[in-house]
């Protein structure tokens, strides 16, 4: 991928990845608090409030010199904060359940995605209208192992489907190589993230959406943190938080749409090359971000979602057993005084 002028070219051990580090001088970075975050795929609008915050300045207000990796899904996410290679993370809610089934203790403090980013869809001349219709087909998610993978089980199995009997999962891989997996029939359907789906359909593949609406309930991923290290720098996810809730103010008013999406272009230039793209991506995304209530702060979680996604994830087997302490996964303590 064509580096931006956030980039530069930087693979830690065990993570592979594309490094984004806001420039600095050398006296401001002596005086800043180095922050590592990890995200799960590339896409620089899919993450407009983090890259309007880079371009903007707000970090560097809250004394936080942050610097971006891209791995491949949530669970990498996960493993790279685990081995202490990022400090913030930005995983589905999902995985990082998983996660705390087996015992590490990670934490959502941001809800970046209010409703979620995923989709199921089916193309357009498909005989499939609704999820019990796929029965017996083959659905095709990203990686095996990301957050698109809980919330279709979930969808599949309020429509009564078990996986492994009802139907399969396929790896297929993001965006344009699914576009060859529905192509050549390997998948009838297709669990798409926003972005996933509009990739899909500038190739020439029009596609429609067969999501149930109460599944927008599932959130999408979010900023979490390891307990530890929340304990030992609460003044560090305050500041980063903070800059999160302006960056995404920022990117929301419609007046600022030429620098969103030129911060989101120098994060990644080729997702910025199709300008067309780029700004009807960007009007998905924002629809994404915005909460189901409007008088909802920004980074808030619901509690009762959580409690969708934990029961969704115990009831298909995802998760061995409930929680014993499902509150533990998230916490709404920064809220406040990020939307000052």
């Amino acid at each position: 991928m064509k580096l931006g002028a956030y980039f530069k070219a930087a693979i830690p051990a065990g993570v592979v990845a594309l490094t984004c580090l806001f420039q600095q001088t050398p006296a401001q970075a002596q005086a800043a608090t180095d922050v590592t975050v990890v995200v799960p795929n590339p896409s620089a609008i899919n993450n407009f409030p983090l890259f309007v915050a880079l371009g903007e300045g707000y970090f560097k207000d809250e004394g936080l010199n942050v610097t971006v990796e891209v791995v491949n899904g949530s669970a990498s996410v996960l493993q790279t904060m685990a081995a202490g290679q990022a400090q913030i993370g930005n995983p589905g809610p999902g995985p990082l359940l998983g996660a705390r089934a087996r015992g590490e203790d990670v934490v959502f403090i941001y809800n970046h995605f209010p409703k979620s980013v995923f989709g199921l869809v089916v193309k357009g001349d498909s005989t499939v209208k609704e999820p019990k219709d796929l029965k017996g087909a083959v659905i095709g998610v990203g990686t095996a192992d990301g957050a698109e993978v809980g919330f279709t089980r979930a969808i599949m199995a309020e429509a009564g489907l078990e996986e492994g009997k009802d139907y399969q999962f396929l790896a297929v891989g993001d965006g344009g190589t699914a576009v060859a997996a529905f192509m050549n029939d390997e998948i009838a359907a297709y669990a798409a993230a926003v972005s996933d789906s509009a990739i899909i359909q500038s190739k020439g593949i029009p596609l429609r959406e067969i999501t149930p609406e109460d599944a927008l309930a599932f959130f999408g991923n979010g900023w979490a943190v390891t307990r530890a290290y929340l304990t030992e720098n609460p003044k560090v996810v305050e500041g980063f938080g903070r800059a999160l809730v302006k960056g995404v103010k920022f990117g929301m008013d419609a007046a600022n749409r030429d620098k969103v999406l030129e911060h989101a272009a120098a994060g990644n230039p080729q997702e910025g090359e199709d300008k067309a793209f780029a700004d009807m991506l960007l009007t998905a995304i924002q629809g994404r971000v915005t909460p189901v209530d409007a008088s909802t702060p920004w980074g808030y979680q619901p509690p009762e979602h959580w409690e969708l996604w934990h029961n969704s994830l115990v009831e298909t087997g995802a998760l061995p057993k409930p929680l014993d302490d499902l509150k533990a996964a998230y916490t709404n303590d920064f809220v406040k005084v990020w939307n000052e």
